[in-house]
C-alpha cells in the first residue's frame, strides 16, 4: 500500500495474531517428503508441475501497473516480462518455458523439500463518521508527536482517552474493525457522506511490543490451536460483550496510527499499485522487487480448509514484510470483506519457481519457439 513499508512489522503482527495456526502437514498443502533441495534457488530444466497459469490477464495488468508506476523496475525486468508474455500467448505450457528463453529456479521451501509457505493479507474497508455519533464511538487516530526514544501511551491508555481529541481522524462503529485495520497496517474508510473512500495509510505506531490476541485466546483455551484464524477471533468477539472484547485487545499494548489520503490505489513497498492474487510480499534479500514467480498455490474452500487441489499462478514480488523471510510469501488478496475472509485463513504450502530470462537468449530463441509452435499446429492440422 502507499507507505506499505509498514509490512516490515505489520505482517509479523498478523502472523503473530494467527500464532499456533498449525495442523497436520497435508492439511496445509505440504506435498513433498523426499528430493531434498540443497540451495535456496535451484535451476531446473522445467517445473515439475501440471497445468497452466489461471491468472494470465491479472498478471498482465500487474506488469502494466509496474510499467506506468516504476520505469526503472520495469526496465530491469523487461526481458523476463516480454518472454513470459510470449509464453502465455503460446499457451503457457510449463514444459516449454525454455523454448521462450526462460529459466526456472525452484525454491527449496521452508523444509528444503520444496514446500514454500503462503500467507495472505488484504485491505479492509471500515465505516466511520467525522464526529462521535450513534454507533460510531471508536476513535481512529493520526500520529501524535513523540519525543525521541519515548513511547506513546499503550493501547489500554489510548482506549481510556490518553490522547487529545485533536488527533482523532474519525469514529468507527467497531473496535474490532479498528483493530483489524491496525493489524493490516492500512485500509479504506467510508465516511458515509457519498464521497470516495478515504485511504488510511500507515503513519507509525506507539512503540510498545506486540502481543498476539490469537495466542492469548489459545492460551486461555477459548479457541483451539488448529482452529485459530482471523475469523475465529471475530467469532469470539461477536459472542462476547464489548467490555470483554476491549479487555482482550488491551492485552496487546501495540497501537497503529494512520494518515488519511484521498482515494488512492493500494500500493506495495515498490510504490506500484497491487493487483489481487498477482502480487506478493517477499524477502527482498532473496527475491528482488519485480521478480516473477510461478506458484502452485493450494486451493482452499470457503471454510479455509485445503481441498487437496492446486492452481498455477503468476505473481510479482512488489511488497515486503517483517515476518516474510526466506521461503515465504504473503499473497495480496484484494480489498474488502471477501478478500479478508480468505486472507484470514491462508497459512498453507505450495511450490514456487522463480522465472528469469535466460542469459544470451532473445529473438532467435523466441523465433525457434514460434517455429516449434507452428510446426506442432501444422502436424495437428494434417492429422
Amino acid at each position: 500500500m502507499n507507505g506499505r513499508w509498514t509490512k516490515y512489522w505489520v505482517t509479523g503482527a498478523l502472523l503473530a495474531l494467527l500464532a499456533g495456526c498449525s495442523s497436520k502437514p497435508t492439511d496445509r498443502g505440504q506435498q513433498y517428503k523426499d528430493g531434498k533441495i540443497e540451495q535456496p534457488l535451484a535451476l531446473v530444466n522445467q517445473p515439475n508441475a501440471k497445468g497452466r497459469p489461471v491468472n494470465g490477464k491479472d498478471f498482465g495488468d500487474q506488469v502494466s501497473e509496474i510499467r506506468f508506476a516504476s520505469s526503472s523496475l520495469y526496465t530491469r525486468q523487461t526481458n523476463t516480462y516480454s518472454a513470459i508474455e510470449n509464453w502465455l500467448l503460446a499457451g503457457g505450457d510449463t514444459r516449454q518455458l525454455r523454448l521462450f528463453g526462460l529459466d526456472a529456479f525452484q525454491m527449496e521451501g521452508t523444509d528444503n523439500y520444496g514446500n514454500v509457505q503462503f500467507t495472505g493479507y488484504y485491505t479492509p474497508v471500515i465505516h466511520a463518521r467525522y464526529t462521535r455519533q450513534g454507533e460510531f464511538q471508536y476513535p481512529l487516530y493520526r500520529m501524535p508527536p513523540r519525543s525521541k526514544g519515548r513511547k506513546l501511551p499503550s493501547r489500554a491508555q489510548i482506549y481510556s482517552g490518553a490522547l487529545d481529541e485533536r488527533y482523532v481522524i474519525g469514529y468507527s462503529n467497531s473496535l474490532m474493525d479498528n483493530f483489524i485495520m491496525d493489524v493490516q497496517g492500512s485500509g479504506y474508510v467510508d465516511y458515509g457522506d457519498g464521497r470516495p473512500l478515504m485511504f488510511f495509510g500507515y503513519a507509525g505506531k506507539n512503540g510498545w511490543a506486540y502481543h498476539s490476541v490469537g495466542k492469548e485466546l489459545i492460551d486461555r483455551g477459548e479457541v483451539k490451536r488448529e482452529d485459530m484464524s482471523m475469523q475465529a477471533i471475530r467469532k469470539w468477539a461477536d459472542e462476547h460483550s464489548p467490555e470483554e472484547v476491549r479487555a482482550l485487545l488491551e492485552t496487546n499494548n501495540s497501537f497503529v496510527f494512520f494518515k488519511p489520503e484521498d482515494f488512492t490505489p493500494v500500493r506495495g513497498a515498490s510504490a506500484v499499485p497491487l493487483i489481487a492474487k498477482a502480487s506478493v510480499a517477499a524477502d527482498r534479500s532473496l527475491i528482488p522487487p519485480g521478480t516473477v514467480l510461478l506458484a502452485e498455490v493450494p486451493l482452499l474452500n470457503n471454510d479455509g480448509k485445503f481441498t487437496g487441489k492446486y492452481e498455477m499462478r503468476l505473481m510479482v514480488a512488489l511488497d515486503v514484510g517483517g515476518a516474510i523471510k526466506g521461503q515465504h510469501f504473503d499473497i495480496y488478496q484484494g480489498i474488502g470483506p471477501e478478500a479478508g475472509h480468505m486472507a484470514g485463513f491462508f497459512n498453507h504450502y505450495g511450490r514456487v519457481w522463480v522465472l528469469k530470462s535466460a542469459p544470451g537468449t532473445g529473438t532467435t530463441l523466441f523465433s525457434n519457439a514460434q517455429n516449434h509452435q507452428n510446426g506442432s499446429m501444422l502436424v495437428s492440422a494434417s492429422q
